[in-house]
């Protein structure tokens, strides 16, 4: 019995001591070649990689594919954008010449004001901002009476932002783009106004043409009056007729060149007329010959007509004053 025990044990000792050994090494005589598995077919595209392009390159390759009506918008807006111009300051006041349509540049900065100057005499109506949380924006005005001057006063909480600014008048309105850089700032800006200077310039040289003789070398003792105005009661109806025993000369309201101005015809003994040379200096037509009788007509389906007819009297500027 105890043969047995000690058989049966040490054979399960030798079945559990194999079962945890190392297994043998085989020889490469007895190794099978290993088995050539057949490759996977499949429906499915594996997808290429893409590169990595900067956020720089995607916001051009967006910018060049943009919608044309997007190309078109930026276009316009570059074009009509008017940057600082050193030729243009005045002290540290940029001065932009004022165009309708245009955008005006300004740079500011945090913890500066930058001035917006408008025209003297002109009354401001609005301003609205794309942006009023991160601006501070605000008017004061300077001056009295026809120097009285508004100014718009903006600055930024911080660099790095933009917005524009539309201000509205009474004249006009302005397009500002706004620009907060880290230390750079525009005092202030202005502008000048070329349209302005030219109606200026033109209103100048009408009341100097107005103030001015009608004619050199006349003789007013030598004026003869002797001119009827009958016809239509048109706006631009002659007030008198006159001449110097060489010329005729036609009066007409002063507001004549604001107006329609009708056309000269002589008219002769059979009723014929026919039109006849003669220059206009302000607000008189001048004839360098005589007649008796012309017409002056206006219109083409409602025609207005005004005769000018000479008298047999003759009357001296002398004797009618």
């Amino acid at each position: 019995m105890t043969r047995s025990l000690a058989l049966s044990f040490l054979t399960g000792a030798s079945i559990l001591l194999a079962g945890n050994a190392p297994p043998a090494v085989q020889s490469k005589a007895n190794t099978a070649p290993p088995t050539t598995l057949a490759p996977v077919k499949t429906d499915t595209a594996v997808p290429a990689v893409q590169p990595v392009v900067p956020a720089t390159r995607w916001h051009r390759i967006r910018h060049r594919h943009a919608s044309p009506e997007a190309s078109c918008i930026l276009s316009a807006n570059r074009a009509a954008t008017q940057e600082p111009d050193a030729g243009i300051f005045l002290g540290a006041v940029q001065v932009y010449p004022f165009a309708d349509g245009a955008i005006f540049h300004a740079y500011t900065a945090p913890g500066q004001i930058t001035d917006i100057a408008l025209q003297p005499g002109e009354t401001l109506g609005s301003v609205a901002s794309g942006d009023t949380v991160r601006w501070v924006i605000g008017d004061t005005s300077s001056g009295s009476g026809d120097a009285k001057r508004t100014h718009v006063l903006v600055k930024p909480f911080t660099s790095g932002l933009s917005t524009n600014l539309v201000i509205t008048t009474d004249r006009r309105i302005y397009y500002v783009a706004l620009t907060s850089t880290a230390q750079t700032a525009m005092a202030a800006l202005s502008w000048t106004y070329p349209a302005d200077q030219l109606i200026a310039l033109r209103k100048a040289a009408e009341q100097s043409e107005a103030a001015a003789p009608v004619a050199t070398g006349l003789d007013v003792t030598q004026l003869h009056f002797n001119y009827a105005i009958s016809g239509d009661q048109a706006d631009w109806r002659p007030t008198r007729a006159f001449d110097d025993g060489r010329q005729t000369f036609i009066e007409f309201p002063v507001d004549l060149a604001t107006g329609d101005a009708p056309p000269l015809f002589l008219v002769d003994a059979k009723g014929t007329a026919q039109l006849v040379n003669y220059r206009v200096k302000g607000r008189f037509y001048i004839v360098d010959r005589l007649f008796d009788m012309a017409e002056l007509r206006l219109g083409l389906k409602h025609q207005q007509v005004v005769r000018v007819t000479r008298t047999a009297g003759q009357t001296s500027a002398r004797r009618a004053s």
